[in-house]
């Protein structure tokens, strides 16, 4: 079908096209189909801007919208092109989890395999009980056992600047060893607790039991069938992929992915995710809390399941949202939403400083006339 640029509204352009029935994503060649938004998706997206143009907290970079496998609205701000690679943050874990779901699928993996199984040589010198028994299942819902997450202490070890896509500078800098000589306070499959060093280690254990880092594992199986290219992941100084963070993407391939996910892992006639994964991972396995929030914390902050997007439940490496979704999440408002009941997909990219802002203005003026 071919394109056609139909609106220019007062707040900046997003394209429009046709619509057609197909509710499976079909691409012309690298890109997502378009489609035809109603008249009160434009009204909807109108008043969206608006209301960021008053809102200081949050800044938008992008944001895709999709239903029915086609995209509806689009649009770039604040500099950002359709070309922009976007830093992902923690949107990366959803895709090291993805790795996990193959392996598992290949016979590599047991959701039951316990971690030291995999680095007899990098183990402390005393073995903990709850060290012991920790699993690959822990490590995918944040709850290895740690009582606090030391991801930034140990980034500090490593040198460069993880978080912004650098790779390690420190090649003395173990992330393995130092995950597996932390205290385990609690016992595994318990606790959660919010913790990116776990996702580096199911990494780790890919590209131990694969022989290639996860990036290099998900181009032939997950980047090229969706013709996702020209993007990169940060590695530590040794080759492993960091895992919870340091991928770039474009705002158009965290949709690919998204659309993916709704479509239980098929695409263009072909399974690249088993859908029982995907169900699995998109489901509540295990209360969730805020990163660096307590249970008992949560009354003094006001977060309920009713105003808060962080205590809907967490899958494997993917949270629960309202309004029955799910979703990848990424730190500054990095977001694929997901809501099967409405067939949608939604896609954006921010530096926000209130990321639940973020979500309550796509959910009342996007979300709900969809």
């Amino acid at each position: 079908m071919n394109l056609k640029k139909i609106l220019i509204n007062a707040l900046g352009a997003f394209m429009l096209i046709a619509a057609v029935s197909c509710s499976q994503a079909k691409g012309t060649g690298d890109s997502l189909e378009r489609a035809e938004p109603s008249a009160e998706l434009v009204a909807a997206m109108d008043r969206y801007y608006a209301a960021l143009d008053t809102t200081k907290d949050v800044t938008m970079h992008s944001i895709m919208v999709m239903q029915h496998g086609k995209v509806l609205a689009e649009r770039w701000l604040n500099g950002w092109t359709p070309d922009s690679l976007h830093i992902m943050y923690s949107v990366s874990k959803t895709f090291t989890a993805t790795a996990v779901g193959l392996a598992i699928e290949e016979g590599k993996i047991n959701l039951s395999d316990k971690v030291i199984s995999f680095f007899p040589d990098k183990l402390p010198a005393e073995v903990s009980d709850n060290l012991a028994a920790m699993t690959v299942w822990d490590l995918l819902t944040m709850s290895a056992g740690h009582d606090t997450d030391h991801t930034f202490e140990a980034m500090g070890k490593e040198g460069g600047n993880a978080l912004s896509g650098a790779n390690g500078q420190n090649a003395d800098f173990d992330w393995v060893k130092d995950f597996l000589a932390y205290p385990v306070e609690h016992k595994p499959g318990e606790f959660y607790c919010y913790n990116s060093i776990a996702t580096l280690m199911l990494s780790a254990i890919v590209q131990k039991v694969e022989g290639e880092n996860v990036f290099s594992y998900l181009q032939p199986r997950l980047f090229e069938p969706l013709h996702i290219s020209g993007i990169h992941w940060s590695e530590t100084a040794d080759g492993i992929n960091h895992g919870g963070w340091g991928l770039f993407l474009k705002t158009e391939d965290m949709a690919k992915m998204g659309q993916l996910f709704l479509q239980n892992g098929e695409w263009n006639g072909k399974q690249l995710i088993p859908a029982g994964w995907i169900a699995e991972a998109s489901k509540k396995q295990i209360y969730s809390l805020p990163a660096g929030v307590r249970q008992e914390q949560l009354a003094e902050r006001n977060i309920t399941e009713e105003n808060s997007d962080l205590v809907q439940g967490y899958g494997y490496q993917m949270w629960r949202s309202r309004h029955n979704g799910y979703r990848a999440d990424g730190a500054m408002g990095q977001f694929i939403l997901i809501f099967p009941d409405k067939d949608v997909v939604i896609a954006c990219t921010a530096n926000s400083r209130n990321a639940q802002k973020e979500l309550d203005l796509i959910f009342d003026n996007i979300l709900s006339v969809l």
